[in-house]
């Protein structure tokens, strides 16, 4: 079974990490959120979030995958936190998955991991993300190798689809995108 990380902050966009977690749960992938402090985390909206575990508890464990939900101040927050940087750059370096939404791709733009690569973000955030060496996309997901990234909270189930898609196959994705019944 896939395992995913998704570290949250103060003030994430709280529609995005919601749809990633309950998507990727939806196709059976083990999905760990983890809090940058321990006990409830507090949305950009307002809405408060449990999160199973405090980051510093997931140091023994291994993942495919780490998505970065969207939202301010919560991307500022977790690209200001040497421990996300720290595992962005071990993601990289071996060769899983890096995931981002909304403005959280400029956290990857800013550690260096788009160079070379396609990407989106939310277009507040273009400035930051287009830099010299990154192919930005006005797509609602961009898939570059084991870099994927989207525009922001509208296109938050199409990106957790493709997150399914890479993760557990086209026929798994297939299956939770019926179950979502979008049409």
């Amino acid at each position: 079974m896939p395992k995913v990380l998704v570290p949250i902050a103060e003030g994430f966009e709280e529609l995005e990490a919601v749809t990633i977690i309950d998507i990727l749960r939806r196709a059976n992938i083990e999905v760990t959120v983890a809090g940058l402090k321990d006990g409830p985390i507090t949305g950009s909206r307002g809405t408060r979030l449990l999160p199973d575990i405090p980051l510093d508890s997931i140091c023994d464990q291994t993942f495919d995958m780490i998505v970065l939900p969207g939202g301010m101040p919560g991307v500022r927050n977790l690209r200001e936190d040497a421990r996300i940087e720290k595992l962005l750059q071990d993601f990289d370096r071996t060769g899983r998955y890096t995931a981002a939404i909304c403005a959280a791709p400029s956290i990857l733009a800013s550690y260096g991991l788009l160079q070379g690569k396609q990407a989106t973000s939310n277009p507040k955030f273009r400035d930051q993300v287009a830099i010299p060496g990154v192919a930005y996309q006005e797509k609602a997901v961009v898939k570059d190798g084991k870099t994927i990234t989207s525009r922001g909270p509208g296109t938050s189930i199409d990106f957790a689809l493709e997150l399914v898609g890479e993760l557990s196959g086209p026929e798994t994705r297939s299956e939770v995108e019926k179950s979502l019944i979008r049409a």
